[in-house]
C-alpha cells in the first residue's frame, strides 16, 4: 500500500531527519550501531545512499554486504590454497574485519538468515570477530556500524527485532520523494570533520538524560538500548552544532530519530486541573461589598506585573517532539499487526516440517560421512578437513603420493534439506441433531483452506464419523473443485462413534507421513462418545475407548487440534485433547472463516 504523501512542512522534516541520521551516523558510527532504513529500492534510497557515501571521510571504509555471504565470507576461516600450499591451517580474514572501524551496508536485510543475524548481532556486541573451527582459533577486532535496509511491507516478514535492537537509528523514507531529498555539499563534509573530531568531549547533562530515559518509558520503549542510543544520539548532534554541551533541541532530535519510530503506545496525558467556578455575579440592586482599600487613591500606583508563563519539563517538550513525528496510524497498525500475531499463525503451507534428504533439497551445510546411498560429496569442506593435516601426512607419506592426501576421514557430504507439504486431515462428527451446522461449517473451511494451499501444493482431507463407523468422504487433495463435489451430498445424523473416527484419522495421517508430508489433525466433536469400536451403544465403554483411541494418536507426536463443538465447553471433550496431546480450542460458534482462521493457527504452533 502507498503511503500517504505528506504535506510541505512534513516533509521537510522527514527531509531534515533523514539527512541527519545519515551526518549522525558518521559523526558516531560505533556509538550509535548503525542505522535502519525502512524504504523500497528506488531513487529515494539510493539518493540516501549517495548521501551517505558521499559524506564518508576519506579512510572509513564503507562496503556492501552481499544478501546470501557464507559465514566464512563475512566472519573468514581457512584459506584453502594457502593451507594446501603450506601444509599448515592459514587463516583468511572475512569481510566484518576487513571493515574494522567502518560501515556495512546490508541489502534485504529482513531476509538474513537467523545464523548471519546472529554473528552480526555478536560482533555489534563485542567489536570483534571471533573464529575456532577448522583448525583456526583467532580473535579480529571488528567495531563496526550496520546500515540495514529493511524492503518489508506489509505482512511481509520484518527486519529481526534482535538486530534492529542493536542499530541506535530509525529512519522511514516511504513517504518522501526524490525532490525532497537532501545532497551532500563541501560545507557538510567540513561540519563532519569538526563534529568528528569533537564529539568525544561533549557532555550530555544530567537533567537531558534523565528526560530521555522518561520519554523512552513515556512512550513504551522496554529496550535499555534505547535510552542509550538517544544519549548518544544527543551527543552527536550537539558535536554536529560545534557544542560542546548537549541542549533541549539536540535531545529532541534523538527522540525522533531513536525513540519515536519504536514507540509502542501513546503517553498517558493528565487530566487538566479543574478551574474554580466563577463567583455568580451580584443582583442589579445589591450594593458591591466594602474593600478595605475602598478609600484609598489607586491612580498613581504602580500596577504589579503579570506572572511569568510556567516553563514547559523537558519531558514533556520532548514526548511533544515525539508524538510530532510518529505517523498518523503507525500505532494502530502496530497494535494490529501485534494482535494479528498472536492470533494468526502463518500459512498452513508454511508449516510443513523439514526433512534430511542425501539427493533432493535446498543445502544446508556439509557433515562427516561417506559418499554412499545417493549422499554427494562435499568437496571443499572435504579439502578443508584435510588440508590442516598435509605436512604431518607428506611426512609420513611414501615417495610418489598425491600432492593433496585425503583419508576416510576427511570425507564431508552435502546435507540438503526439503520442506515437506502439509496435509490437513479433518475429523467431523457427523452424529446428532446440530450436525447439519458443523458440517456447514467444515465445508465452508475446508474451501477456505484449499483456496490458499493450491498454490503452495499443500493437501486436505475430509473424515466422517457417525452411526456405526467412519468413511472417508474425500481423500488428501488439492483440488477445489473436487473437494466441493466430495461434500457436496455429506450426511448427517445417528450415534457418535468417536473412538472409530480417532482411529480412522490416526491411519491417515500415518499413512501421509510415510508418503512425505506432514500430517495435521483437525476433531471437530463434542467429545460425547455413545457408540464403540465394535458398532454397539454403551456410553461408558464408549467413551473408554474414544480415550484410548486419543492417546494412541497422541503417540505418533502429531500436530493435532481439537475444537470442541459444544454450546459451552465440554469437560468430555477437554479430557479428550489432553489424552491426545492435542491443543484444546472451545469453538461453539464457529463460521467458517473463523474455523480456517483457528485451523491455520494451530497448524503454526
Amino acid at each position: 500500500m502507498t503511503p500517504e504523501s505528506p504535506d510541505p512542512a512534513d516533509a521537510a522534516r522527514l527531509a531534515g531527519d533523514a539527512f541527519h541520521a545519515a551526518a549522525l551516523l558518521l559523526t558516531d558510527p560505533q556509538g550509535l550501531g548503525g542505522v535502519v532504513l525502512h524504504a523500497q529500492a528506488g531513487p529515494v534510497r539510493d539518493a540516501w545512499l549517495s548521501l551517505l557515501q558521499t559524506l564518508t571521510p576519506q579512510g572509513l571504509p564503507l562496503a556492501r554486504m552481499p544478501a546470501h555471504a557464507s559465514i566464512d565470507r563475512l566472519l573468514g576461516g581457512l584459506d584453502l590454497p594457502a593451507t594446501l600450499a603450506a601444509g599448515r591451517p592459514v587463516a583468511q580474514p572475512g569481510l566484518l574485519a576487513a571493515l574494522n572501524g567502518g560501515i556495512v551496508v546490508s541489502a534485504m536485510a529482513e531476509r538474513l538468515p537467523p545464523a548471519t543475524v546472529a554473528h552480526m548481532c555478536a560482533t555489534l556486541d563485542t567489536g570483534a570477530v571471533r573464529v575456532e573451527r577448522d583448525g583456526i582459533a583467532a580473535v579480529a577486532p571488528a567495531r563496526l556500524a550496520l546500515v540495514a535496509l529493511d524492503e518489508s511491507q506489509g505482512e511481509d516478514r520484518p527486519l529481526a527485532p534482535a538486530l534492529a535492537d542493536r542499530l541506535g537509528l530509525w529512519i522511514d523514507l516511504q513517504a518522501l520523494s526524490v525532490r525532497d531529498t537532501v545532497a551532500a555539499d563541501a560545507p557538510m563534509a567540513t561540519e563532519l570533520a569538526r563534529a568528528r573530531a569533537g564529539v568525544q568531549g561533549v557532555e550530555v547533562p544530567v537533567p537531558v538524560v534523565e528526560a530521555l530515559c522518561a520519554a523512552t518509558l513515556a512512550l513504551g520503549v522496554d529496550s535499555p538500548r534505547a535510552a542509550w542510543f538517544a544519549q548518544r544520539c544527543a551527543r552527536a548532534a550537539a558535536a554536529w552544532r560545534g557544542a560542546a554541551l548537549a541542549e533541549a533541541e539536540d535531545a529532541a532530535l534523538a527522540v525522533r530519530l531513536v525513540l519515536a519510530p519504536r514507540a509502542t503506545r501513546l503517553p498517558a496525558t493528565e487530566a487538566p486541573a479543574q478551574e474554580p467556578p466563577p463567583p455568580e455575579p451580584p443582583a442589579p440592586d445589591a450594593a458591591p461589598p466594602p474593600s478595605a482599600d475602598a478609600n484609598r487613591d489607586t491612580s498613581d500606583a504602580p500596577s504589579e506585573p503579570d506572572p511569568p508563563a510556567p516553563v514547559q519539563p523537558l519531558t514533556d517538550r520532548l514526548v511533544e517532539a515525539a508524538l510530532a513525528s510518529i505517523p498518523p496510524g503507525l500505532l494502530a497498525r502496530l497494535a494490529a499487526q501485534a494482535r494479528a500475531e498472536r492470533g494468526r499463525a502463518p500459512e498452513v503451507g508454511r508449516a510443513g516440517s523439514t526433512a534430511a534428504s542425501a539427493a533432493h533439497g535446498r543445502p544446508v551445510g556439509s557433515r562427516r560421512g561417506t559418499p554412499r546411498g545417493g549422499a554427494r560429496l562435499h568437496l571443499i569442506d572435504t579439502l578443508r578437513a584435510a588440508a590442516p593435516w598435509q605436512r604431518l601426512r607428506r611426512a609420513r607419506a611414501r615417495p610418489g603420493a598425491p600432492p593433496i592426501l585425503v583419508r576416510p576421514d576427511d570425507f564431508h557430504i552435502r546435507r540438503l534439506e526439503q520442506r515437506r507439504t502439509t496435509t490437513t486431515i479433518f475429523a467431523l462428527d457427523a452424529s446428532g441433531s446440530s450436525a447439519l451446522f458443523r458440517l456447514a461449517e467444515a465445508k465452508g473451511a475446508v474451501e477456505l483452506l484449499l483456496a490458499e494451499c493450491y498454490v503452495r501444493r499443500d493437501q486436505v482431507a475430509v473424515l466422517a464419523f457417525r452411526g456405526a463407523g467412519a468413511e472417508m468422504l474425500l481423500p488428501p487433495t488439492r483440488s477445489l473443485v473436487r473437494a466441493r463435489r466430495g461434500l457436496a451430498g455429506l450426511p448427517g445424523g445417528g450415534g457418535t462413534p468417536l473412538a472409530a473416527g480417532i482411529d480412522a484419522a490416526a491411519a491417515l495421517a500415518a499413512r501421509v507421513r510415510r508418503g512425505g508430508s506432514t500430517p495435521v489433525v483437525v476433531l471437530l466433536t463434542d467429545g460425547r462418545a455413545n457408540v464403540g469400536r465394535d458398532g454397539l451403544g454403551g456410553r461408558a465403554r464408549a467413551q473408554q475407548e474414544a480415550l484410548e483411541a486419543a492417546r494412541s494418536l497422541g503417540a505418533q507426536r502429531l500436530q493435532v487440534l481439537l475444537i470442541d463443538t459444544s454450546v459451552r465447553p465440554e469437560p468430555a471433550a477437554r479430557a479428550l485433547a489432553l489424552a491426545a496431546g492435542a491443543r484444546y480450542l472451545p469453538l461453539p460458534q464457529a463460521d467458517a472463516s473463523r474455523l480456517a482462521l483457528a485451523v491455520q493457527a494451530a497448524v503454526s504452533a
